[in-house]
């Protein structure tokens, strides 16, 4: 089946589309791109964004779904790197609750986010039931605490969490984003993090906050969790990463420095 047409009257066979396309699916012709090869199209819709007179589209990535940025105003080097290096991990939340359509505008952009292959596939949980939470963080402690290595390095936490009620786990977040992917999904753990790194740069744009659930996701992976059921993670699939979200209780006025830049020009 032909997935593109193209508009002989608008093509100016200038051959941005056969440069852009990732598996070669299509060939310059005398009468314009054909896609010789259908079968490997990644769906990507390359072809479609960047041809300059609209004259292609695509059966399964069609122009009347694309949007048209020419006139899109970019950021200036030093704004992004102001966006870039201001984002930080939020660890102290006011307990106002997130509506869900904020956090639905979130795994939104998250779920445009780049993935290998274009497979996509990354779904996910929106959770913002405090007790649930609540359930969640003590069902990792109980985990910490059977397993003697991590019992150990996590020692001062659990502490912390049984004698003073201080959780470490979700810190008190009104809301928590589950990412899934399907188990045989190749990449799964990768496309996870590119998918929730969106999230977390978008996250300041709406007045939130967010933290990767790193004890919380250790804990999840594990074969011996209790977390996928508690959540209700269907069989075929598996979490592979967890964000909270929230309302920032503090304000960053300055930007943190990192250790020296190390890097290496390559010379043969």
């Amino acid at each position: 089946m032909r997935l593109v047409s193209v508009d002989q009257e608008k093509c100016i066979r200038c051959g941005a589309c056969i440069e852009e396309c990732p598996t070669h699916v299509l060939e310059l012709e005398e009468d314009g791109p054909k896609d010789v090869q259908p079968a490997v199209c990644r769906v990507c819709g390359h072809c479609v964004a960047v041809c300059p007179t609209q004259a292609i589209d695509h059966i399964r990535t069609p122009r009347a779904k694309q949007i048209d940025i020419t006139e899109y105003t970019r950021l200036s080097p030093q704004e992004a790197a102001l966006f870039l290096r201001s984002r930080r991990s939020v660890r102290s939340y006011k307990k106002n609750p997130v509506p869900r359509e904020k956090i639905i505008e979130l795994v939104d952009i998250a779920h445009f986010a780049p993935t290998g292959s274009n497979r996509q596939s990354i779904s996910y949980v929106i959770v913002d039931d405090l007790e649930t939470l609540k359930k969640a963080s003590a069902a990792t402690i109980q985990w910490l605490e059977k397993n003697p290595p991590l019992r150990e390095y996590f020692a001062p936490m659990i502490k912390a969490y049984r004698h003073k009620g201080v959780d470490s786990i979700l810190r008190g977040a009104p809301s928590l984003v589950i990412a899934t992917a399907p188990k045989g999904l190749e990449k799964g753990r990768e496309n996870t993090m590119i998918c929730l790194t969106y999230l977390e740069l978008f996250a300041p744009t709406l007045g939130l906050g967010t933290c990767w659930a790193g004890i919380f996701e250790r804990c999840a992976f594990a074969g011996d969790s209790p977390l996928p059921e508690m959540f209700k993670i269907p069989q075929d699939k598996k979490i592979t990463g967890a964000v909270m979200v929230g309302y920032p209780k503090n304000r960053f006025v300055r930007l943190v420095d990192r250790n020296p830049l190390e890097v290496t020009i390559f010379t043969p």
